[in-house]
């Protein structure tokens, strides 16, 4: 079952992401000085390497965190959303307000990708607690 809780928690925050960065599109382009084509949206857009790199990344993210709770003994709802929250709220967040503030990109930026970490992790926490 924990391959299938890795796989479902990282599936959940890649649809959250969606949902995420479609509500912060505007903001998300405007902060992150992505380049754009002729109708507004990120070049790549189309290209399935961001998608895929994506994908592996939420799958490694959520293997490790499997890890860690089993390791913490992390086995509840609660705890497990709480848990993750923590690690994208303390862990990931940091290293990303770190990245943007060497590139001088926008603390709006900080606070967008950061907030997804956030969620993302916790619903990965939510996953593998209850499957």
């Amino acid at each position: 079952m924990g391959i299938l809780a890795i796989i479902v928690g990282a599936a959940l925050s890649f649809g959250f992401g969606a949902i995420w960065y479609g509500v912060f599109s505007d903001a998300w382009k405007e902060t992150s000085q992505v380049p754009l084509d002729d109708e507004g949206n990120p070049q790549n857009m189309r290209s399935p390497v961001p998608y895929v790199t994506c994908g592996i990344a939420l799958l490694l993210v959520a293997g490790m965190m499997r890890h860690s709770f089993a390791t913490a003994g992390i086995e509840t709802l609660g705890k497990g959303i709480l848990s993750g929250a923590g690690v994208g709220l303390f862990f990931v967040t940091p290293w990303i307000a770190l990245f943007n503030g060497y590139s001088m990109h926008s603390h709006k930026l900080t606070l967008i990708n950061g907030a997804y970490a956030t969620i993302g992790c916790a619903l990965m926490g939510a996953a593998l607690t209850i499957l």
